[in-house]
């Protein structure tokens, strides 16, 4: 359920704390963003890394060093404050989860906003295919596969992908549709066994909250932007910040200037 008018109005909820659940559905049409924030000695490494990695990766937005703006992507847009949940990472490890990064934030940081798979939920919606986690009010299930990233140099690890189960003939148009957004991971990776791209159990996901597959239905997996999470873990970078996933930057941009046509 909406909360909120508008990206800056629904933004302005997050900073008062008054917002800290999953994103998902929040200001349908407006883009929602993954964050990777790190020291800027290694930002020229991670967009290498992001070029390579363009369907995991599609960075959409980055800061100047110690500026927490991102005025491409929307009014008085603060990575600090604007998030309804971060992760902490130190030595590559995640060590905590946290609200807001008033007292984390440093002045030798640059953050990047890379594409979410949650802004094309609107178009599968309005195209007639269910998403599950919106109709169960679920933070969208998530995995570590066993596809390797593209290596840029300290940045590797696996990819990770979102999951929605559909029909056959849903998926179909799954692909037609997400195929607009490259911007937002683009169509579609993996449909169908979970164990070729090397999910074990599909009811645990290695992130959010598992989906019910209903008799009829297929998984089809998408490229998640979780995937630089690994990436900072294989880095074990001294110090990162990542969204929580599921909970994301919601922006100004419309998902409609981001589509191909």
């Amino acid at each position: 359920m909406t909360v909120a008018s508008s990206p800056l109005a629904f933004r302005q909820l997050v900073r008062a704390g008054r917002f800290t659940a999953q994103t998902a559905g929040q200001c349908p049409g407006y883009t929602q963003g993954n964050l990777a924030i790190m020291p800027g000695e290694y930002a020229d490494e991670f967009l290498r890394f992001a070029r390579l990695n363009p369907k995991s990766c599609p960075v959409i937005g980055i800061t100047k060093v110690g500026d927490p703006a991102v005025p491409e992507l929307g009014e008085d847009i603060d990575l600090r404050i604007d998030v309804p949940g971060y992760c902490l990472f130190r030595d590559g490890e995640k060590v905590a989860e946290v609200p807001h990064l008033r007292e984390l934030w440093r002045d030798d940081l640059v953050g990047f906003v890379i594409g979410c798979s949650l802004s094309f939920e609107e178009a599968l919606l309005e195209g007639g295919v269910p998403v599950r986690h919106i109709e169960q009010n679920t933070t969208v299930p998530m995995y570590d596969t066993n596809r390797p990233n593209g290596t840029a140099g300290r940045f590797g690890g696996m990819g990770v992908v979102s999951m929605r189960p559909m029909t056959a003939a849903q998926a179909i148009r799954a692909v037609q549709i997400t195929s607009r957004f490259p911007s937002t991971h683009g169509a579609p990776v993996h449909l169908g066994d979970p164990a070729e791209i090397g999910i074990a159990d599909i009811d645990a996901p290695d992130y959010g909250e598992a989906a019910e597959i209903r008799p009829g239905e297929i998984p089809v997996f998408w490229a998640c932007g979780v995937t630089p999470q690994q990436a900072i873990r294989s880095a074990r970078l001294p110090f990162a910040i990542t969204h929580k996933p599921g909970h994301m930057l919601v922006t100004d941009v419309r998902n409609s200037h981001l589509a191909v046509f």
